[in-house]
């Protein structure tokens, strides 16, 4: 049961009614497996709500979006206890993220990946000038992505102010570095033009250049293209369309939602 909360009823009565999420009913038993299993290691002996309700308390604020109030009187749990829940599945669910040497379990020399940016956005104000990004015109923060060609993400990184230069923040997670470790050849727009390495970008000015290199940036742009895939299933989570919570929390959720989206390929 989720709750109807507008700013115009806060603090009045409120309505449940019955709704429907769409995720698979597998990825629900799958967090609430991980859930049990957090139980069992710390010897919780009772909680509120089961593992089960737990698992799709948080899966309804990842996907809908939910406020706490919201998911607490849906799920009949105070506010408070709302937040506790989802905090505590989200930190069960970033522990099993790949790391950035995991991610290119796998692959090796001639493969190719596609390594881009994008903006989470959060609600700050004009004066938090870190967070906002003068590329989108907007507050947020800088997520890298490594994704397979046809756009499977292998690997999200911690997030950064929204100010941070994509090859900044390539630079600084270690991307590079380790893709010219591995001699692995990396796809990537405009915004990493420097990076050198084993890191492929558009020519400059293709229109004034020879027709071998406007080729080159053709190709280029549609090996690259599937690499938007990543970010458009991170973002089918629509917590992270328009996240409300603290900056320091925003690496965590998108951990745990690259955990579900294994899972999903997985299953």
């Amino acid at each position: 049961m989720i709750s109807l909360i507008t700013p115009a009823t806060e603090g009045a009565l409120v309505v449940p009614y019955p709704a429907t999420l769409d995720v698979p009913h597998e990825l629900v038993e799958h967090v609430s497996w991980l859930l049990h299993e957090r139980r069992r290691a710390r010897n919780t002996r009772w909680r509120r709500l089961g593992c089960f309700k737990q698992a799709l308390l948080t899966l309804v604020h990842l996907r809908k979006n939910e406020t706490f109030s919201q998911l607490g009187a849906g799920f009949g749990i105070s506010q408070a206890t709302a937040w506790r829940y989802v905090d505590e599945t989200l930190d069960v669910l970033a522990g099993w993220a790949p790391g950035l040497c995991e991610a290119f379990t796998g692959l090796g020399e001639g493969d190719h990946v596609i390594v881009d940016g994008t903006l989470i956005p959060i609600d700050r104000i004009a004066a938090d000038k870190p967070y906002y990004s003068m590329k989108h015109r907007r507050h947020g923060m800088n997520v890298q992505v490594i994704a397979r060609p046809d756009g499977t993400p292998l690997w999200f990184s911690r997030a950064t102010p929204g100010r941070t230069h994509d090859l900044t923040a390539a630079r600084a997670h270690g991307i590079v570095q380790a893709c010219l470790t591995r001699e692995i050849l990396v796809l990537a727009d405009r915004a990493y033009q420097g990076a050198g390495a084993t890191v492929r970008t558009p020519y400059k000015n293709h229109h004034e250049q020879p027709e071998h290199y406007q080729q080159f940036n053709r190709d280029h742009a549609r090996l690259r293209a599937p690499g938007e895939r990543a970010f458009a299933q991170l973002k089918s989570w629509r917590l992270l369309r328009r996240a409300r919570c603290s900056t320091r929390r925003i690496g965590t959720i998108v951990q745990a939602v690259h955990t579900l989206l294994t899972c999903s390929y997985s299953g």
